[in-house]
Parts: C-alpha cells; sequence; structure tokens
C-alpha cells in the first residue's frame, strides 16, 4: 500500500506540474500581472513535512516576534550555539546535534521560524512565509537568550544565518549545511521548473520586493561578504558543508559563499544528499570540531 500511495502521489505532483506549466505559458504571454501574482504565491508557499519532534525534550520557550510568537527550545549551559533549520523544516531536524554539542560545553538553542513548527502564522498568514521571517526571528531568539557564540543554519535557514550576521547580528562562528547563496537564482530555477519566463520572473520579484521591504540584491551573500571583505569590514570565521548530490540546493552555492567569504572553509561530502546530511555523524563530528577548535583557539567561553 505504501508503494501505491508513494506512484500515486508521484503521479498527482507531475499532473499538478504540467498543469501549472500550461497555466503560466498562457499568462506569460497575455497577463503577466496575474502570473506575477501567482508565482508569488506559490514561491512563499511552505511544502507540507511530517513533524519532526526533538528526540532529547529541552527547556522549550517563546519569543514575540510583532506580535506573533517565535517557539524555540534549549540544552545545556555554556556559551550559545543557535540552530535554524531550512525552509519547511523544523527545529527537531536539528536532533543529531543536540548532545554531541552539550557534551562539548555548548548551550544550544533551536527555534522555528514563522509558519514552520510549532511558531505561529508570519505575516504572509499560514503556510507561507519568506526569507526575511527567518532572520528577523533567529535576530529576536538571540537578543532575549544572550549573544551567539555560533550559528548553524541548513539550507535557507544557512543563508538566513549569513545573512543575520551581515545585517549586524554578531556571532563568533558560523556553520552553513547546503546553503543556497542568493535567492534571485533559486527563483530562476523555480521560473524554469514551472515554465514561465522574464515577464512573470521580474514582476514576481518586484513584488517580493515590495512585500518584504528589501531589495533582492541585499539577499546575495556572495556580493555582501564581498563588499564587506573589500571595505575592510571583519566576518566570522565560517564553515559551509555542502553535499555533492545534493538536487535541492547545488553545492556550486555552497563553493561560491566560501571563495566570497574570508575565512571560509569548504567541506564536501558524497552521498548525502539535502536532508540526510543533517543525521549524519561524521558532519556532526566535523562541525563540533569546528567550534571547539576555534573556542579553544580563542582561550574563552564567551563572545
Amino acid at each position: 500500500m505504501t508503494a501505491v500511495r508513494r506512484r500515486k502521489s508521484t503521479i498527482v505532483r507531475a499532473s499538478y506540474r504540467r498543469a501549472l506549466r500550461l497555466t503560466f505559458g498562457v499568462l506569460e504571454r497575455v497577463a503577466p500581472g496575474p502570473g506575477a501574482a501567482l508565482a508569488e504565491r506559490l514561491w512563499c508557499t511552505i511544502p507540507r513535512g511530517r513533524p519532526v519532534p526533538t528526540e532529547r525534550p529541552g527547556h522549550r520557550f517563546s519569543v514575540s516576534l510583532c506580535g506573533r510568537s517565535v517557539v524555540a527550545e534549549t540544552w545545556g549551559t555554556g556559551p550559545a550555539v543557535y540552530l535554524m533549520h531550512g525552509w519547511g523544516g523544523r527545529r527537531g531536524q536539528f536532533s543529531a546535534f543536540v548532545d554531541p554539542l552539550v557534551t562539548a560545553g555548548f548551550r544550544v538553542v533551536a527555534l522555528d521560524a514563522p509558519s514552520h513548527g510549532d511558531s505561529a502564522p508570519g505575516a504572509y498568514g499560514r503556510g507561507r512565509g519568506m526569507l526575511v521571517e527567518f532572520i528577523d526571528a533567529l535576530a529576536a531568539v538571540v537578543q532575549v537568550t544572550g549573544p551567539a557564540y555560533a550559528m548553524i543554519g541548513h539550507s535557507l535557514g544557512g543563508a538566513a544565518t549569513a545573512l543575520a550576521v551581515l545585517d549586524g547580528v554578531p556571532a563568533r562562528q558560523l556553520v552553513l549545511v547546503a546553503p543556497p547563496a542568493d535567492p534571485v537564482t533559486q527563483t530562476t530555477e523555480f521560473a524554469r521548473t514551472l515554465g514561465f519566463g522574464e515577464r512573470i520572473h521580474t514582476g514576481m520579484l518586484r513584488r517580493l520586493e515590495r512585500r518584504v521591504g528589501r531589495r533582492m540584491s541585499e539577499f546575495d551573500i556572495p556580493a555582501r561578504a564581498a563588499a564587506r571583505t573589500v571595505a575592510g569590514e571583519p566576518l566570522p570565521p565560517m564553515l559551509v558543508v555542502h553535499d555533492r548530490t545534493d538536487r535541492w540546493v547545488r553545492h556550486t552555492q555552497g563553493e561560491a559563499i566560501a571563495a566570497a567569504w574570508p575565512r571560509a572553509e569548504l567541506s564536501l561530502t558524497t552521498g548525502l544528499g539535502h536532508q540526510r546530511i543533517l543525521r549524519d555523524a561524521g558532519t556532526v563530528q566535523h562541525v563540533v570540531r569546528f567550534l571547539t577548535r576555534a573556542r579553544v583557539g580563542a582561550g574563552t567561553d564567551h563572545p
């Protein structure tokens, strides 16, 4: 029965995608405005996923972000390491990191982004979200909970951690796992998948900019990191971990971030894909060693 359901689900998704491509093909020619509105709505729609509870419950708390509740959980004591999940994820996906980090002497803080997990819906409503809300939620939890020794982000959460630091949230270390480098690149692939052209794509980007109140160029991590380097403004050391077989976010994007970010280490894995990399013991050990080495080298327990 499971195999039958999986086949049916695959067929439904394929049929839905074909219908969308036909719809966008027509809208691109005759009605790019409504096409851009539909594209933006789909872009901000969060994929449904099964609940992933944390394997070892910690102390649960919440903070307010624009009057909406952001739920977080914490374990251990010591310098704070913040965990930021990706698009459609939740804090429980980092369960493999909790015990090793606590054992290494860190306080672990994991949160659910707006419209994800146990957090309240974001500004766009239930089932929809935006990258800027990941950034703002992380900054709000850090402000309430205490300074970040390190931040670890997966996928879109990886982009959010880097952008939070570029926006002024201090952290000693950063770890990005399978991060996208630039959302415009992602929207281009999105347009190609759904079959719409430049008229709808341009309108979609303009709508997104109006919705979040920021230009899309502000989310280009390599460009912003390079500008900071030219200006002589320091950035914290970074570890980028990406899998060569990742089909959701290509490893070239992680490479682009590492190339532009000063004092960045790049670690490429093979065969772990986009999700299994978070459960891989070797990846977890590598991350903990990176943070521990930096902590010992700094000669202090706090930022």
